[in-house]
């Protein structure tokens, strides 16, 4: 299964995983913000698949590997005593849902406008864990109905953007007082039933919106990638308990600055791709 790919694209796709891996392990984010933006450059420098779905493959073959990289972070998390189980069992299956749609809706834009959501998302959520306001003391989590619009809204964003999640969930648990740990692991055990609701929607239900330029060669299932999946999940899920035990020793300001500045850099590539899509 491995012929025909070339040492360098192999180096690559084993850098991807052991970035993602610890990135995944230290901020509760699943690696996909590292994994998406990756896998376009190197999907766009092999001409691995047609210019119109890089995107497409990109974001399913990340939801497929943070399936695994996110469940070794949330296991060492479960470990630590950092979940809060009480808020996983509110949101996750509004988040599912929600994931389990963007593999449905995301294949029905155009390339250009699906890589403009995920830099506008991803600027957002920046700028919140970038700058230094702190969440009313008195700021509680909403109620089932309101859960459930941010679970919904939330889990279709990172089913589009292939994030598994914790750009959504890591940001609104700080913004209602949940300690940053706390919402990096929640996000961590989120991440596991998340990335393969939508992993699973882009692989299965999509027969009839593949493109008809895929290359011969290509090992795909729906719009996942098999070997870029199997080679990223066998290095991330190794490094992913290495980025949670140094999460347990960084100072949580710390943690959401490096946060932020992730996620800028991130959204201005996927911005300027968008530009020369359109």
């Amino acid at each position: 299964m491995l012929d025909g790919i070339s040492p360098s694209l192999l180096a690559g796709l084993l850098a991807i995983g052991l970035g993602s891996g610890f990135l995944g392990g230290l901020l509760g984010i699943g690696g996909g913000v590292v994994i998406v933006p990756c896998l376009i450059l190197l999907f766009e420098f092999t001409g691995a698949y047609p210019a119109g779905s890089i995107t497409l493959f990109a974001v399913a073959t990340s939801l497929a590997c943070i399936i695994f990289t996110s469940m070794s972070a949330a296991f060492t998390q479960y470990r630590a005593g950092k979940v809060r189980w009480a808020l996983f069992r509110r949101l996750v299956v509004f988040f599912v849902l929600g994931s389990f749609c963007a593999g449905l809706l995301a294949p029905v834009l155009n390339a250009s406008m699906l890589r403009a959501i995920i830099g506008v998302f991803l600027t957002f959520v920046a700028v919140v864990m970038l700058t230094n306001w702190k969440p009313a003391p008195h700021r509680a989590f909403p109620g089932r109905a309101g859960g459930g619009v941010i679970g919904l809204t939330g889990g279709m964003m990172s089913g589009i953007a292939g994030i598994a999640g914790g750009n959504v969930i890591v940001p609104t648990l700080v913004y209602f007082n949940v300690p940053v740990h706390n919402a990096t692991a929640t996000s961590s055990a989120m991440g596991v039933p998340i990335a393969a609701a939508g992993a699973l929607s882009y692989a299965f239900l999509n027969a009839g919106r593949m493109p008809d330029n895929l290359p011969a060669a290509a090992w795909h299932i729906g719009f996942v990638d098999v070997v870029s999946f199997l080679l990223i999940t066998a290095a991330a899920v190794s490094m992913a308990p290495v980025g949670v035990r140094v999460a347990h020793r960084v100072p949580a300001a710390q943690l959401k600055r490096a946060f932020g500045v992730l996620l800028l850099f991130v959204a201005a590539r996927m911005l300027y791709t968008a530009v020369g899509l359109a």
